[in-house]
């Protein structure tokens, strides 16, 4: 995949482990140990994407994000430390695209950049024709409408914020209403590019996207646990 993608952080030895890994996929990379250094160079020079560390001296990652929002759409995931919930609400909220926690599986952070990738050039393939439509088709289930072009997700006309696991996720449920699907259908539908993850990560998924849905609407009841068998979604 010809793109480029650029890492902050201020630990070199992710920056370079990292590196690595993403020039073996054919990916280029330039590295940035702060963020204030990285601001000026990608909005100058604007990368296909960044990954940023959330935790830096001088500017953090949610500065740094904050600052390239007024400017730039640039595609982000963070980096996060294991359960900050907090940092990933906040980042979600100033516009990244998805998080991943330290330490993470480099083959994971490869297949949510490509994911990324794709729902971006998926998105300029489908113009806004002005009509504030675009020929992607929305999604409506009941209260729920989902926009795949713009990786947008409303409930009863509120704005719910997703990373692009739990949007693959939430879509693979809801483009058959309730149909059962395993655990292993929606890691195949969330964790593509061969990426091994546990079954219980899944879980861990739909507890979050049941917490985020209840700060829209308290009684969300959509996405049914049946033990044994998996998740459905359910339209009423």
């Amino acid at each position: 995949m010809d793109a480029t993608i650029a890492l902050v952080d201020d630990d070199r030895n992710i920056l370079t482990s990292v590196s690595i890994a993403l020039q073996s996929e054919g990916f280029r990379t330039r590295l940035y140990t702060d963020g204030e250094t990285a601001l000026k160079a990608l909005i100058e020079n604007p990368p296909d994407l960044g990954v940023f560390d959330i935790k830096m001296p001088r500017m953090d990652g949610l500065e740094l994000l904050r600052q390239l929002r007024a400017k730039s759409n640039l595609p982000v995931i963070f980096l996060t430390s294991k359960d900050d919930e907090i940092d990933e609400a906040m980042g979600l909220a100033l516009g990244a695209d998805d998080y991943i926690s330290k330490p993470f599986s480099q083959r994971l952070l490869i297949a949510r950049i490509r994911a990324i990738l794709r729902r971006v050039a998926y998105a300029k393939a489908s113009p806004d024709d002005g009509t504030g439509e675009t020929d992607a088709e929305i999604m409506v289930r009941g209260r729920l409408q989902m926009d795949p072009s713009r990786h947008r997700v409303r409930w009863a006309g509120k704005d719910v914020a997703l990373t692009v696991t739990e949007f693959m996720i939430l879509e693979a449920l809801a483009q058959r209403p309730d149909v059962v699907k395993s655990r292993n259908q929606l890691m195949d539908a969330a964790y593509q590019d061969d990426v091994y993850v546990d079954d219980r990560t899944i879980d861990s998924h739909i507890k979050r996207l049941r917490r985020k849905f209840r700060q829209a609407d308290a009684e969300f009841d959509a996405i049914d646990t049946l033990y044994g068998a998996g998740y459905r979604f359910s339209e009423n």
